[in-house]
């Protein structure tokens, strides 16, 4: 053996024997156990995962958790093993392993298995990764990229961001926060905050099996948004989702907020936190209880209503023996609308009733005393729409909470005595009211007036933002300025609540320019595109589609309703079209248009619109036509292989017919299913609907039939397809226009069988 070849030999051992490569620091991979010490790291740098020792007199007991990794102060906000911690020694360490059948393992250092995902699906097997994500989510992936087990799902006293935490239907299982037993002990403690199974209505704070605190009953809101503090731009969204196996609640914040959790402390409250940059802790920006009357029952039975039980009791502070009647109900008796009302507790709910059923359902009842009805049409989209609640007896832990989509209205029964007591009130309102709805009257119309003027103030400003720099007729045609434009406004707080903070389940789209989005807004069914910031598409185009698709009427074009600039945010809110298949869309051919690659298809200076020749019903004969070629050939329009160097599928296509070779054209998976003289058919009639003068183009109304009938004799020759006697310059500029252009109008890619 020569020298080259020994040292190559040499070389080769030493790297058999190298260890493998370090998995990357925001991940676990079979082989590669995580011990005291290291650290795995989000790929963000926002969370880590690693041991911990809760208490420094005794550093040897660690636990395993989840913990914010860019703020000075180390706030664990998931704990694997609470029940108790694992032992660090000098000549043995705990460790973190993935093994073989996709499992994260706990083993103390004697080697004793602690904890384990206990993961059983059958999709689970080798090579997967545990990897920390930037959202505070550990999740166990198999190598096809599937979610095998996460942390989200198995909370521990923190409810983070994109978590859901909720109520099974068919189980009855409830997901809780556990407190931590005390400041330095993650072991779980003594409170819980976690939703109602008995109901799915409504979620408590308990101290063992106590209710310590309970929120109102959902009454059908989908979303609510609040600012996160004065002055600040940062948002919290907070949405309750219904489907047919669970009913749970989540939530989200602005881009660029600081950390923003919820916590059920060791204190029993269960707290909203938000990290306050500039004091290094955590800011409590709400809190359940956050005042006496939050704890359950503080005010005893019937505590709003009625007189107090015990008159000195009451006058010294103390609440706890409630309200009472001064009469018993009658099945006579009327009732009182108490809006702004927090739900009492122990309500029957009766399922499938309206509003005037409901009522008809307690009045009926001489003992039931109040009910509430709610529509939850706006969240559940199948099964009973209808909540019904109704009470009998006393009535628990209720409150005047204000008009907030939490609140409900109450109607009360009102005792005979209780009723007198209102006809003397009602008689000197008689006296007080006209005066006062004087002065409502010369309030409302003072506020009107500001109203008017700041939303005419807010529909200039944003005139501005978007017509700034398009003062010309020639921009949008001749004889319509852009101030003759009547274009409504939308808040982008308003946007944001209708679409759930642009959620994943809104999202019906998505391209170069951004995500589109489904909502409701006005009662109506849109479709809001939302620029992307990314995007290099910038205000001269997004003004640009909206003078174009303001001004032309056409019945191929997505209308346009509204539209919102604010800050750095560039949002279209256009008709909701219902997606449709294929063959629907192929013989109705009314098909809509819309994108932000509209300002950029009409050459000139990509500003100007020549509508005279765009717009056209046979323009969509000629996008038909477009589409049976891609069929047939199993090759896409913008493809530029397969093609013989041709520029296009169009030309390349009548360059075959030319020359005989049609049946070349067909894609070959398709001939066994298809007959060849349909095909050929099929291709003919595609070179007619694409012929450059459109008054040569067939009516769709002739197409159809004639693709029914198969039949090619009565049809003409086709002309030279649009496109073709074009310059090449022309065609070449036309590609390079299509290729510079992130944000071109969107194409369905239709794969050939």
């Amino acid at each position: 053996m020569d020298r080259s070849a020994a040292a190559l030999a040499c070389i080769t051992s030493v790297l058999l024997l190298l260890p493998p490569p370090c998995a990357s620091d925001d991940r676990l991979v079979t082989g590669k156990p995580l011990s005291p010490g290291a650290t795995l790291v989000s790929d963000g740098g926002a969370f880590a995962l690693s041991f911990f020792s809760p208490s420094t007199a005794t550093p040897e007991k660690m636990y395993l958790g989840i913990w914010y990794n860019d703020i000075p102060q180390r706030t664990v906000v998931w704990v694997a093993d609470r029940g108790t911690p694992v032992t660090n020694t000098s000549s043995s360490a705990p460790t973190l392993s993935l093994t073989n059948s996709s499992n994260l393992v706990l083993s103390d250092a004697d080697g004793r298995v602690r904890w384990s995902t206990n993961i059983t699906d059958d999709a689970a097997g080798s090579g997967s990764t545990a990897v920390l994500l930037n959202t505070g989510n550990l999740v166990i992936r198999s190598p096809n990229g599937t979610i095998l087990w996460k942390s989200f799902d198995h909370p521990t006293d923190s409810f983070l961001p994109g978590m859901k935490l909720g109520m099974t239907f068919k189980t009855r299982v409830s997901d809780r926060l556990v407190s931590w037993r005390g400041p330095g002990d993650p072991s779980p403690g003594s409170f819980s905050f976690g939703g109602d199974p008995d109901t799915f209505l409504q979620v408590f704070v308990r101290k063992g099996t106590r209710p310590v605190s309970r929120d109102a009953p959902w009454t059908g809101y989908m979303m609510l948004s609040r600012y996160l503090q004065v002055n600040s731009s940062d948002i919290f969204y907070f949405s309750v989702v219904d489907n047919d196996e669970k009913r749970y609640i989540t939530f989200s914040v602005s881009e660029g907020s600081p950390h923003t959790r919820y916590v059920i402390t060791y204190a029993g409250r269960y707290q909203f936190q938000r990290w306050n940059i500039s004091s290094s802790a955590w800011a409590v920006v709400a809190e359940l209880p956050r005042w006496d009357c939050n704890y359950y029952n503080y005010c005893g039975p019937n505590g709003y209503w009625f007189e107090p039980a015990s008159a000195e009791e009451w006058n010294s502070g103390r609440f706890s023996r409630g309200c009472r009647r001064t009469e018993a109900v009658q099945c006579s008796d009327r009732f009182l609308a108490v809006p702004g009302m927090k739900s009492p507790d122990k309500f029957v709910h009766v399922p499938n009733r309206t509003l005037d059923a409901c009522a008809a359902e307690c009045s009926n009842n001489c003992s039931c005393v109040a009910y509430a009805y709610a529509n939850l049409s706006s969240s559940i989209s199948e099964g009973d729409v209808t909540r019904c609640l109704v009470w009998s007896g006393e009535l628990i832990d209720t409150e005047k909470i204000g008009e907030w989509p939490e609140s409900d209205t109450i109607h009360l029964r009102l005792a005979s005595i209780d009723a007198g007591r209102r006809t003397k009130i009602n008689a000197v309102l008689k006296v007080v009211l006209p005066v006062l709805s004087s002065i409502i009257i010369v309030l409302c119309m003072s506020f009107a007036w500001l109203k008017i003027k700041g939303k005419k103030r807010n529909r200039e400003k944003h005139r501005k933002l978007i017509f700034d720099g398009a003062n010309t007729s020639e921009e949008i045609g001749q004889g319509n300025p852009v101030q003759d434009l009547e274009l409504p406004f939308v808040r982008f707080e308003d946007i944001a609540l209708a679409t759930h903070n642009f959620s994943e389940a809104n999202k019906i789209g998505q391209g170069g320019f951004g995500k589109v989005y489904m909502a409701m807004l006005g009662g109506q069914e849109v479709a809001v595109k939302r620029l992307s910031k990314d995007s290099r598409q910038g205000t001269e185009e997004f003004r640009n589609e909206v003078i174009l698709i303001a001004k032309l009427q056409h019945r191929n074009l997505v209308r346009l309703l509204s539209c919102c600039v604010e800050r750095d945010e560039k949002l279209l809110i256009y008709e909701y079209l219902p997606n449709k298949s294929l063959d629907a869309t192929l013989f109705e051919m009314k098909p809509k248009i819309a994108d932000f690659g509209m300002a950029r298809i009409f050459g000139d200076n990509q500003q100007n619109a020549n509508t005279r020749r765009i717009f056209s019903t046979k323009s969509d004969v000629y996008s038909f036509g477009v589409l049976l070629l891609e069929v047939v050939t199993g090759i896409r329009r913008s493809s530029t292989s397969n093609i013989m160097d041709f520029p296009n599928l169009i030309v390349y296509s009548w360059n075959m017919w030319k020359e005989g070779k049609m049946k070349d054209l067909a894609d070959s998976s398709i001939m066994d299913s298809c007959l060849l003289h349909e095909v050929l058919l099929c291709i003919h009639v595609a070179l007619l609907c694409v012929q450059e003068n459109p008054d040569d183009r067939p009516l769709m109304s002739s197409v159809v039939p004639t693709l029914e009938s198969g039949s090619t004799t009565a049809l003409p020759t086709p002309n030279c397809p649009a496109y073709f006697a074009q310059r090449s310059s022309e065609i070449e500029q036309l590609r390079d226009n299509i290729q510079n252009s992130m944000n071109t109008f969107t194409l369905t890619d239709i794969e050939g069988r």
